[in-house]
């Protein structure tokens, strides 16, 4: 049997807190893109601590997304933006190996920032194999599509100050939905592999205060950094076992 040794830390692990720069070390301001500010780029000490883990991205991977990246800013000046975003996003997910490509293959759980900005927020999020999220808000819309893996969602509603399951959604690699500004969702990865999905919100997720409930008695609470700061840390933790088993 192999002992294992506690995971060392990674530079390029970056917390939530103080100024976290999703561009990684070697990309300066005056090589970004035309369309954006290095604001964009940012998950600043004024966000909500909400939690998740944030992997920088490289240049390479901030030129690949370019113009999907346009595309997305375009859509949303539209007059029904969730749906112009939701054609934008089925076109670069209708090709997954090119999307995975562009993005990188997951290593972690964690979210890639390509876009933040008031209007639109645009992220990869990672999910380990058989990783869980509780039900959870955004409080704006939403459009998700994934590249790799599959993601199951379960759509739940209000019923008599509680929760009930309403609706199951399983998104295979090529697969979009939208969620809509109150929509109630919780996230498992049910694969023994990585799951990769692109998710576009209508606004900014990263300063929006919301809800998540318990995953056991389903109570309603303000979202809780340090709740999900574990989830992911123990889903890394344990991806981290299994390698080295």
């Amino acid at each position: 049997m192999k002992t294992h040794s506690k995971p060392k830390q990674n530079d390029a692990e970056l917390s939530r807190r103080g100024m976290v720069k999703t561009l990684g070390l070697g990309l300066t301001f005056v090589t970004l893109p035309s369309f954006m500010s290095s604001a964009m780029t940012e998950v600043s000490v004024e966000a909500l601590d909400h939690g998740e883990q944030i992997i920088p991205i490289t240049e390479r991977e901030l030129v690949d997304m370019q113009k999907f990246i346009e595309d997305c800013i375009a859509a949303n000046k539209e007059s029904n933006p969730q749906e112009a975003v939701k054609e934008v996003l089925a076109r670069g997910v209708s090709n997954p190996s090119a999307m995975l490509k562009a993005i990188g293959a997951p290593t972690e759980a964690g979210l890639k920032v390509f876009l933040r900005s008031k209007e639109l927020t645009i992220f990869a999020a990672s999910w380990t194999p058989q990783m869980n999220l509780m039900p959870h808000n955004h409080l704006m819309w939403a459009n998700i599509g994934i590249y790799t893996g599959r993601e199951d969602n379960i759509i739940w509603k209000r019923s008599e100050n509680k929760l009930e399951a309403d609706d199951v959604r399983c998104l295979f690699a090529g697969d979009v939905a939208t969620l809509a500004t109150n929509a109630i969702h919780s996230v498992t990865n049910p694969l023994q592999r990585f799951t990769g999905g692109l998710h576009i919100y209508g606004g900014d997720f990263f300063a929006t205060e919301r809800s998540q409930w318990d995953p056991e008695t389903l109570k309603e609470e303000p979202s809780n950094g340090e709740v999900i700061r574990n989830i992911f840390k123990k889903a890394n933790e344990q991806l981290y076992r299994i390698k080295n088993d």
